[in-house]
C-alpha cells in the first residue's frame, strides 16, 4: 500500500449520483476525487435509457434548479422528448426524454474531466478506514491509500453484484462490467448493517430484425420543453420509438417455463422492485390480463441496438429467444444482449440522517441505490444532497435538508431515512403530500434561490432565474388590472369559446379561473399581451387557476412547518420515557428523528406515543432551563 493523496472529498462510484456529488463537491471548493470501476461505466444506463417519466422528471428538474448537471447534459443528447400525463391535472405533468446513452455518458464524462478541483480514477475501493467513528481514508485494490475529510458512497448495483440468467449465475456488475466483491466486508466490520436487492433489465435487440409496421408509432413532442431552466429553446430531429403488445404464446411459453425462472426456484434471494416487475411476475400476478405492453426504444442514433422495455426478465436464454418471438412485430428478432437479473448488496438507509451522512461514522455519506432506491433520477437526487452537504461540512455550515414542502428530493430521502424500506425504492407523485406546490414548472422558484446561497447556483443562473420571477410576478398583476369589457364583440368571442358572457367589466385574471379558458384563447381578448415566453404564461395560468387549492396547500403547508420546527433533543434517552410503547421506543432509539415531525412518520409510533414524547421533552426542556 502506498500513499496516493489527501483529498476533502473522495466519491466512491461514478454513475448517476456519484457524477452529482463529486459535481457539486467540486464546484463548491473541495478536492475531490471521484474513483469508478470503470470509466465506461461513468453515468452508465446499463437499464432503461432514458431520463425523467412521471415523478422522476419532477426529480431532475429539481437537482437543475439546485446547480446540478443531469438536466443539462439530458437536453444536449435526448434522441425523443415527451411531456407525460398532459390530460391530468400540473401537478403530475411529468418530462420524460429518450436519451442517446453513448452520448449522455460521453458528455458527463467529458463535464467530471473539465470540472476544476475534480481529479478522477479508475480503481476498485475495498476497504475504509474509519477510526475513533470518523472516515478517516480509503484503500484500493490497486494498492493505492487515500486519505479525506470526507467520504461519499455511491456504489450502485455494483456490491456483491450477482448476474442471474435462468439457471446460470455468476459475479458480475451490470451490462457486462466487474461487480465491487470486497468492500461489503469493510462496511460490515465497521458496523453498517446491509441487504440484498434484486433489480433486472430487458434485452436488447437489432433493428434490422423488427417489423415496425405491425406496432404503434409513438413520436416524440413537436414542442420540446426541456429539462434544465438555461437550455433555452431546442428544436432537434426527434426518433421514434414504438407500442407492441405481448400474445396469448407469450402467456404460454412464459407459464410452461416458470419452473425454470430464478423468481421461483429460489435462485434469487434479493428483493426486487414492485413497481417494475419482470414479465413472468406481471404474467403470474396477473393471470386475468390478456396482453401487455411493449415498448420498443432506440438506445441512440449510431446504434442499431434496441431496447425492448417491459419485458425484464430472468428466464434462461433460450426461453428468452422463444418469449421475446412471441411478441408480435418481433417474430424474428435478434437478441444482442440477454435480459438478467442482478442482485447486490445495500444498505439500511435508517442508519442515515437526512443530510445522508451516517448517524455513526462521521464523514460517511451514502447516496444512490446503496440507499436502497432505484432509478437514475432518485441516485442523482440524493448525488447532489450529499454533495452538497459534504461540501457544507466541510466549512462548518448547516446540512441542506430539503423538507417534504420543500421538494419530490425532500420526498425521497425522508421516506428512506425515516420510513425505510424494503424494496427498491421509487419515486411516484402519489408519495409527495403537497404535490400541487412541488410542480416540475415551479421547480426553479422552489430550489434556485436555496442553490445560490450555498454557491452551486452561478451568478449567470441567478439572474436569469431573478429575470424570471420578475416577469412572472408583473405578468400577474397585469392581469390583475387588466378589464375586459362586456362588449358585443368580446360576447361573441366568449361564446364561441363555449364560455358564459360578461354584462360587466371582468379582469383577465378572473376570466382565466374559468375551466374552459386559458391564455391561447384569451389572446383575441388581450390587446396589450406581453412578449413572453411560454413558461411564463404556464406559471401564471397555473397560479391563476388553481390559487384557492394552493392557498389551502400552502396552509398544510405551514401546520407541517410548525410540527418539523420541534427539534428533539440529541440528548433522549427514550427508554427512560414512561407511557412509550416498546415498538415505540426500539423504532425512535434506532433512528433517532431530528424532529417531531420526522418521529411521527415513523412505521410503528403513534399519535398517542407523539404525545408522550411532547409531554415528555417539554419536562426535559424546563429542568434544563432550555
Amino acid at each position: 500500500m502506498y500513499m496516493a493523496g489527501s483529498y476533502d472529498v473522495i466519491v466512491v462510484g461514478a454513475g448517476h449520483a456519484g457524477c452529482e456529488a463529486a459535481l457539486a463537491a467540486a464546484r463548491l471548493g473541495c478536492k475531490t476525487l471521484i474513483i469508478t470501476l470503470n470509466f465506461d461505466s461513468i453515468a452508465l444506463m446499463p437499464c432503461n435509457p432514458a431520463i425523467g417519466g412521471t415523478s422522476k422528471g419532477h426529480l431532475v428538474r429539481e437537482i437543475d434548479a439546485l446547480g446540478g448537471q443531469m438536466g443539462i447534459n439530458i437536453d444536449k443528447t435526448f434522441i425523443q422528448s415527451r411531456m407525460l400525463n398532459t390530460a391530468k391535472g400540473p401537478a403530475v405533468h411529468s418530462l420524460r426524454a429518450q436519451a442517446d446513452k453513448k452520448r449522455y455518458q460521453s458528455l458527463m464524462k467529458h463535464t467530471l474531466e473539465n470540472q476544476e478541483n475534480l481529479s478522477i480514477k479508475q480503481d476498485e475501493v475495498i476497504s475504509l478506514d474509519i477510526e475513533d467513528g470518523r472516515i478517516k481514508g480509503l484503500q484500493t485494490k490497486n494498492g493505492a491509500y487515500f486519505s479525506c475529510k470526507t467520504a461519499i458512497l455511491t456504489t450502485g448495483t455494483y456490491l456483491k453484484g450477482k448476474i442471474i440468467i435462468g439457471e446460470v449465475s455468476y459475479s458480475g456488475g451490470p451490462n457486462g462490467l466487474f461487480p465491487a466483491n470486497e468492500l461489503s466486508k469493510s462496511l460490515q466490520d465497521n458496523g453498517i448493517e446491509l441487504r440484498r436487492f434484486k433489480t433486472g433489465t430487458p434485452a436488447r435487440i437489432h433493428r434490422r430484425s423488427v417489423d415496425f409496421s405491425k406496432m404503434v408509432i409513438q413520436p416524440g413532442d413537436e414542442k420540446i420543453v426541456p429539462f434544465s431552466f438555461i437550455s433555452g429553446n431546442i428544436d432537434r430531429q426527434q426518433i421514434p420509438c414504438y407500442l407492441t403488445y405481448t400474445t396469448d404464446e407469450t402467456k404460454k411459453i412464459i407459464l410452461d417455463n416458470i419452473g425454470r425462472s430464478p423468481l421461483y426456484t429460489g435462485m434469487i434471494e434479493g428483493v426486487g422492485p414492485r413497481y417494475c416487475p419482470s414479465i413472468e411476475d406481471k404474467i403470474m400476478k396477473f393471470p386475468d390480463k390478456e396482453k401487455h405492453q411493449v415498448f420498443i426504444e432506440p438506445e441512440g442514433e449510431d446504434t442499431e441496438e434496441l431496447y425492448v422495455q417491459g419485458m425484464s426478465s430472468s428466464l434462461p436464454e433460450d426461453v428468452q429467444i422463444k418469449m421475446y418471438r412471441s411478441i408480435i412485430g418481433l417474430e424474428n428478432c435478434e437478441i444482442l444482449r440477454t435480459a438478467y437479473a442482478i442482485e447486490y448488496d445495500c444498505i439500511d438507509p435508517t442508519q442515515l440522517k437526512l443530510s445522508l451522512e451516517h448517524k455513526k461514522i462521521d464523514g460517511l455519506f451514502f447516496a444512490g441505490q446503496i440507499n436502497g432506491s432505484s432509478g437514475y433520477e432518485e441516485a442523482a437526487a440524493q448525488g447532489i444532497i450529499a454533495g452538497i452537504n459534504s461540501a457544507l461540512k466541510l466549512k462548518n455550515l448547516n446540512p441542506l435538508i430539503l423538507d417534504r414542502s420543500d421538494a419530490y428530493i425532500g420526498v425521497l430521502i425522508d421516506d428512506l431515512v425515516t420510513k425505510g424500506t424494503n424494496e427498491p425504492y421509487r419515486m411516484m407523485t402519489s408519495r409527495a403530500e403537497y404535490r400541487l406546490l412541488l410542480r416540475q414548472d415551479n421547480a426553479d422558484m422552489r430550489l434556485t434561490q436555496k442553490g445560490y446561497e450555498i454557491g452551486l447556483v452561478s451568478e449567470e443562473r441567478y439572474n436569469i432565474f431573478l429575470d424570471k420571477k420578475r416577469q412572472i410576478n408583473e405578468e400577474m398583476e397585469r392581469i390583475k388590472k387588466y378589464i375586459i369589457l362586456p362588449t358585443k364583440e368580446n360576447n361573441d368571442i366568449l361564446k364561441e369559446l363555449n364560455s358564459a358572457e360578461i354584462k360587466s367589466g371582468i379582469s383577465l385574471y378572473e376570466l382565466l379561473k374559468r375551466p374552459e379558458m386559458n391564455y391561447k384563447n384569451t389572446s383575441k381578448l388581450d390587446y396589450e399581451r406581453p412578449n413572453l415566453s411560454d413558461e411564463i404564461f404556464e406559471e401564471v395560468e397555473i397560479e391563476t387557476k388553481y390559487k384557492g387549492y394552493i392557498e389551502k396547500q400552502l396552509q398544510q403547508v405551514e401546520q407541517f412547518k410548525r410540527i418539523e420546527e420541534k427539534k428533539i433533543p440529541k440528548y433522549i434517552d427514550y427508554d427512560e420515557i414512561k407511557g412509550l410503547r416498546i415498538e415505540a421506543k426500539q423504532k425512535l432509539s434506532r433512528i433517532r428523528p431530528e424532529n417531531i415531525g420526522q418521529a411521527s412518520r415513523i412505521s410503528g409510533v403513534s399519535p398517542a406515543d407523539i404525545s408522550v414524547l411532547l409531554v415528555y421533552i417539554e419536562q426535559v426542556r424546563r429542568k434544563k432551563g432550555e
